[in-house]
């Protein structure tokens, strides 16, 4: 509840941004991050001020090159970027983080049940570069999102394609990646786009397809599913998400890492 208290305790004065990181979430970010190599010129920025000025592009939406001045300059962070995304550290990051907000709240590190849906993103505007696709039943040109959580919204896995793709195949390629990362996963909720063989053959992950009430009218909350509208709701809170603005399909991916790992990671530096 927002009390005056809690607003207080969750302030961020201290920080010349509100995306900055604070000391706690420092800590937790840091062991991801490539240590200095011991040989040739040593780094011109601290690591921090380049993970501060990724997160400003990623929570404001602004260009590269609109980095305000008290971070590195835009091609070091840009740069800095590619790099971690290359190598795979926000995967890494957001899968530790998961195992981590798990065990905080009592469940076990790896879960047993997900929820699978795919979201249509609009792209940036005309002469983006990188394959698109139509998405005829949203009517949206740009990419498509695929996304596998757990049962409290935590992402797991996630996966980008041209709008032009249909659910069930991104989501069949998700289930069958899943088996290295999340090896206990038995279940997955799913809407009636994941039906059929495709999904079903794809791993030994069984899919209970969730869908309208008989006879139902209007919108309703659907069991198990509502989760991961809530958890893109949240990744929606990134501006930079808010449109599909990426040439590469890898920094797109990226990018919907890196905002699912940032809600763990204020969540886990928060005091008891």
């Amino acid at each position: 509840m927002w009390t005056p208290a809690a607003r207080a305790q969750l302030a961020r004065r201290v920080q010349p941004y509100a995306t900055c990181l604070t000391d706690a979430e420092w800590v937790l970010v840091k062991p991801f991050l490539p240590a200095p190599a011991g040989t040739g010129r040593p780094r011109s920025w601290p690591m921090r001020l380049v993970i501060d000025a990724i997160l400003y592009v990623l929570r404001t939406g602004c260009a590269w090159a609109h980095l305000p001045r008290d971070f590195p300059p835009p091609g070091t962070a840009h740069r800095w970027f590619l790099r971690l995304s290359r190598t795979g550290t926000f995967e890494r990051l957001a899968h530790a983080l998961t195992m981590a907000d798990r065990e905080r709240v009592g469940r076990e590190v790896s879960p047993t049940a997900a929820v699978l849906d795919a979201q249509s993103a609009r792209s940036g505007g005309v002469g983006v570069k990188g394959v698109r696709g139509y998405d005829a039943g949203k009517k949206v040109t740009g990419r498509k999102r695929h996304a596998l959580v757990d049962t409290d919204g935590r992402l797991l896995l996630a996966a980008v394609s041209p709008a032009s793709l249909h659910d069930s195949r991104g989501g069949a390629a998700l289930l069958a990646m899943s088996r290295r990362p999340w090896p206990f996963l038995a279940r997955c909720f799913a809407d009636r786009a994941y039906a059929g063989s495709r999904v079903a053959q794809a791993s030994p992950v069984a899919t209970t397809i969730v869908g309208s009430a008989p006879g139902q009218k209007g919108f309703a909350v659907q069991p198990r599913r509502w989760v991961v509208e809530r958890s893109f709701a949240w990744f929606g809170r990134c501006r930079r998400l808010a449109r599909d603005h990426e040439t590469t399909v890898s920094s797109a991916v990226a990018f919907l890492t890196l905002a699912a790992a940032m809600i763990l990671v204020r969540r886990l530096a928060q005091p008891l």
